[in-house]
């Protein structure tokens, strides 16, 4: 490791960075939910006027959260998209920058999100219990070996790399999403759907003919959850995955950090699982086979048109709580469920849709595969890069 040096983190970081705001005008702002302890970037999706307190930051500057169980979760990320502005957010973040012709931006971030590094923040958290907060001047004090700034840069691309890729697939995802959504909306809401010239509108319904709205329990099965007992919990990988509830709720996949040896409720692959407990209605898809537990339901159509299924669910609970006419419930039961309206049209009408739907469905599942892959193997080659494990000259 030529070159390299030990130092104080703090003498070699901007923390935090000096960026003058002026209250009451509209910045980007990065709520703490924003953070996804798998992907690299954060963008600002409001802007909001400065009133008070609250972590300042600039594009490419590192969001490091500082207080229990945020820190615990990896929540880090680099802030990206400002337009050009400077933005603000949550008062729980530390914020860190490169110093110039010292430290590579990019490399600060890489740096943080070792688990060595994230180790040391939490075991120096203070405070009552449930609200511990890493202390920012043991973080400065922090010893870390630093590469040569050419170096720095190299590793920061190598990572990069992975995380670019990771990137560009969530792009593409929400590209094939919001297809998917404008064709639901083109066919169901607006009733364009392929041949519509042709079909009258039946003034009883207002549908069109031949369509009409069934109960879920007449074209879909439902499996309500059922939790196994603790003791055959685990972390290790151990048995199937188990999910009870949201906490692991991806955009559309649920990410494992639980798994159970037992457990007879079972949601197969490609399910939906709909969750029955606050937030009542809020949808994931199984990416694979797992254990469901008590907060969960797996519902799949009968005639296994899955993906129609999915975007009429999503229709109806475009808000979290809602059941139907809008009431909002804590919890439901399977009669509830199953009582909830799916508006059927022809069966030419439905197979042709859920055709169209299921092909963007898998391309959505494989991207997201495959950025499972790059996570793993950027994780593997994380802390060998940052440690000088690896030598980059031979990269």
């Amino acid at each position: 490791m030529e070159g390299w040096i030990e130092v104080r983190f703090g003498d070699v970081v901007q923390f935090p960075p000096k960026i003058k705001m002026k209250k009451d005008e509209s910045y980007p702002f990065i709520p703490m939910e924003n953070l996804d302890s798998g992907i690299k970037y954060v963008k600002p999706i409001i802007e909001k006027g400065l009133k008070g307190s609250g972590s300042k930051f600039e594009e490419g500057d590192t969001l490091f959260a500082r207080i229990t169980p945020c820190l615990q979760n990896g929540k880090i990320a680099q802030a990206k998209e400002l337009n050009g502005k400077s933005g603000f957010g949550s008062t729980e973040y530390f914020v860190f920058r490169g110093k110039k012709d010292i430290t590579d931006t990019d490399f600060v971030y890489y740096l943080s999100k070792t688990h060595w590094f994230q180790q040391n923040a939490i075991n120096s958290m203070v405070g009552s219990s449930g609200r511990q907060r890493a202390d920012a001047g043991f973080v400065k004090s922090i010893k870390i070996n630093l590469p040569p700034l050419k170096t720095q840069r190299k590793i920061a691309s190598i990572l990069s790399g992975y995380d670019d890729l990771i990137e560009n697939n969530l792009k593409r995802i929400k590209l094939l999403e919001e297809q998917a959504q404008q064709t639901y909306e083109e066919w169901f809401v607006r009733f364009k759907f392929h041949g519509y010239e042709n079909v009258e509108i039946d003034a009883v319904s207002g549908l069109p003919v031949g369509w009409e709205k069934v109960k879920l329990v007449e074209c879909a099965n439902l499996v309500m959850g059922q939790s196994p007992k603790s003791e055959f919990y685990n972390n290790e990988e151990k048995g199937l995955p188990f999910h009870q509830g949201v906490k692991d709720y991806g955009l559309r996949f649920p990410t494992n950090s639980s798994w159970s040896t037992q457990g007879n409720r079972i949601a197969e692959e490609d399910s939906i699982l709909f969750s029955v407990r606050a937030p009542v209605g809020r949808l994931n898809v199984a990416i694979e086979k797992l254990i469901i537990g008590r907060g969960l339901a797996s519902i799949n159509h009968k005639k296994h048109w899955n993906s129609f299924l999915l975007y009429q669910l999503q229709n109806i609970f475009y808000e979290d709580n809602l059941m139907g006419g809008g009431a909002i419930y804590n919890s439901v039961t399977k009669k509830d469920v199953e009582r909830i309206e799916i508006l059927h049209a022809t069966e030419e009408i439905n197979i042709q849709f859920n055709h169209l739907t299921s092909n963007i469905d898998k391309q959505i599942k494989n991207l997201t595969k495959q950025n499972q892959h790059l996570k793993e193997a950027r994780d593997i080659l994380l802390p060998r890069l940052m440690s000088g494990l690896v030598d980059v000259e031979s990269l």
